[in-house]
């Protein structure tokens, strides 16, 4: 299928691996340019390189901390008319409700919250200028299904799910279409760090913490990153200008909800 979407150009945020990587590279094969983020610049250029090479498209990069005024900055000044926004970044550490405080709360917002909502706020005037544009939200499937020990991601997300819900639709008479992807598991360092996670806290080996976790998706495996970013490639494409506002899950079943 053709996307629609060639000669576009595209921000994606937390890309030199995982889910961000994934999306970058989708985007690259329907021939849409780049700019690349992340806060280690080895990785950044190894992936910048890779995809040039791969799909012959222009890739910029910028190294910086995009949680940061500073590294927002530094990333629009390159980035002011991108055409494709992708919101991502890690999430914050696991814990229980008795290890976190304001500072940890704040951490997490600061990422998870406000920088997307930042780079929105820097971003959509152009789009709607323009009359199209698209912005992906990577969040995750704890916004439909909190889970416990995640509880600093679980209130960032929501509120970032909260700010979506008014302004996608603010937009969309504009021809700019604002969506959330909201990963389940996927195979990528977050996952072994989770999998360590469990791994720890059960003292079971940590490739019996990830048969654990996999057993309790029906897909009885993780997701990967590849075929997550098709679906980023889909929702940036010209066939999805009817998407406005949505939280698709991306998690093989795990979560068994109907709305």
């Amino acid at each position: 299928m053709d996307l629609g979407i060639k000669g576009k150009r595209a921000l994606v945020c937390a890309s030199s691996k995982g889910l961000g990587r994934g999306c970058a590279a989708a985007l690259a094969e329907a021939g849409v340019d780049l700019v690349l983020n992340a806060r280690g610049a080895d990785a950044l250029e190894a992936t910048a390189a890779d995809l040039r090479a791969k799909y012959g498209v222009t890739v910029e990069t910028v190294a910086c901390d995009v949680a940061t005024q500073e590294g927002r900055d530094a990333l629009l000044a390159v980035a002011k008319d991108v055409d494709i926004l992708v919101n991502n970044a890690g999430g914050p550490p696991p814990g229980v409700w008795s290890d976190w405080d304001r500072d940890d709360f704040i951490a997490a917002l600061d990422a998870n919250m406000l920088a997307p909502i930042s780079l929105m706020k820097a971003l959509l005037p152009h789009m709607i200028d323009q009359g199209w544009g698209r912005v992906i939200n990577i969040t995750s499937g704890s916004v439909k299904a909190p889970i416990p020990q995640l509880g600093l991601s679980n209130a960032a997300r929501a509120g970032l799910t909260g700010y979506v819900a008014g302004t996608s639709r603010q937009v969309a008479p504009n021809g700019v279409t604002i969506n959330n992807m909201l990963p389940g598991i996927h195979a990528t360092d977050r996952a072994v760090s989770l999998d360590t996670g469990v791994s720890k806290a059960q003292g079971i080996d940590l490739a019996a913490a990830t048969a654990q976790r996999q057993a309790t998706i029906p897909a009885r495996r993780y997701g990967t990153a590849e075929e997550f970013g098709a679906m980023c490639a889909f929702l940036c494409s010209q066939h999805a200008g009817f998407i406005v506002g949505q939280n698709i899950v991306l998690d093989g079943g795990a979560i068994n909800a109907t709305i």
